[in-house]
């Protein structure tokens, strides 16, 4: 497999691991509204995972990226503000960038991930 996407796919599980807790924080702090979607965690930084999991993953992060715009939408200042907030918005944000990147990698290489 490419070293580029095992690298990208590691850093973007890590990041899935960073998102349950601001999720957690989210919804604790903001248990009045729905709390974000959840995230399915990826097994491990493979190609069999990438080739099974990986549309799964990122039909999963565009409900979660939809969510967040929303919620800053409908939040006010204060609200947008609150470290809950930032950290859920920072952590979606990074898996944003992770799986652009992913797409982007497959994309050059053919949709082939070795």
């Amino acid at each position: 497999m490419n070293p580029r996407l095992v690298n990208l796919l590691a850093s973007f599980i890590g990041a899935t691991s960073e998102y349950a807790l601001a999720r957690l924080e989210f919804s604790v702090v903001y248990a009045d509204r729905p709390p974000p979607p959840v995230l399915d965690r990826l097994p491990d930084a493979s190609e069999t995972t990438l080739r099974e999991r990986w549309d799964r993953a990122e039909t999963q992060l565009s409900a979660i990226v939809r969510y967040v715009k929303q919620a800053e939408a409908s939040a006010d200042t204060e609200e947008r503000t609150a470290p809950a907030f930032r950290r859920l918005r920072r952590t979606v944000r990074e898996l944003d960038q992770y799986a652009r990147a992913l797409r982007w990698v497959l994309t050059v290489h053919g949709g082939d991930p070795r």
